[in-house]
């Protein structure tokens, strides 16, 4: 589980996280206690660079380098209670990033697998979480289109780019039961979350959406 004690960063920006959790998040119908609570202990400015700290609680994305971004604050939000977190629950992360979403997911109790096809941004945000002390993520780098079928099955999948379509072993690496959310689209996106059933896969469409588009092997599915 993280260790809280070292990261809650200065007065000021722990205000501002709970700001942004009461003025972004709750305001927009955001209701899941564990996830208002995750939201409020993770602190985002570590998760940006550095010159952009004072931008880390505003409404909005952020340019994290390699042409990725760390999400707007009330996707991160929305996402993780689509995907209906549970302790214990292991989810598999496509697309670590900054490592935010995977903090957020932590700190719901799930276990936390993330697969980052950029090897500059995995490493550092493997470096940045163990910093941190999150011991319930595990990190690689690779193309997660394909899933991670050595640690499947999952009880949830959380997809942070946009395929045009979704892979179909993100869908076969599900429990039933399990929810795949995922950003599907490239010039219109809508977030779109799949619950697997005895019977197949129910989706369900979300909100508009706009997320970076998802690289590697995805447009082969």
């Amino acid at each position: 589980m993280a260790f809280f004690g070292k990261r809650e960063g200065s007065e000021p920006e722990q205000e501002r996280r709970l700001r942004m959790v009461s003025t972004q998040i709750e305001a927009r119908g955001v209701k899941d206690r564990a996830v208002l609570e995750a939201m409020r202990k993770v602190p985002r400015h570590l998760f940006v660079p550095p010159e952009l700290k004072r931008q880390a609680y505003h409404d909005g994305p952020l340019s994290i380098g390699e042409e990725q971004t760390i999400s707007q604050p009330y996707i991160v939000a929305l996402m993780t209670e689509e995907l209906r977190p549970a302790p214990g629950m292991k989810v598999l992360e496509v697309g670590t990033g900054s490592g935010y979403q995977a903090a957020v997911l932590a700190e719901c109790g799930c276990e936390v697998y993330s697969i980052e096809i950029i090897g500059g941004l995995g490493l550092q945000a493997a470096e940045r979480l163990r910093e941190l002390g999150y011991d319930n993520i595990l990190t690689t780098i690779g193309d997660g289109s394909d899933g991670w079928a050595e640690h499947a099955p999952f009880g949830g999948i959380l997809v942070t780019a946009a395929p045009p379509r979704v892979p179909e072993p993100l869908l076969e690496q599900l429990v039933v039961g399990g929810r795949l959310v995922i950003p599907l689209g490239r010039a219109g996106q809508d977030l779109v979350t799949f619950t697997r059933t005895t019977q197949g896969h129910k989706r369900r469409s979300v909100t508009p959406v706009r997320f970076v588009p998802m690289t590697g092997k995805v447009d082969r599915y």
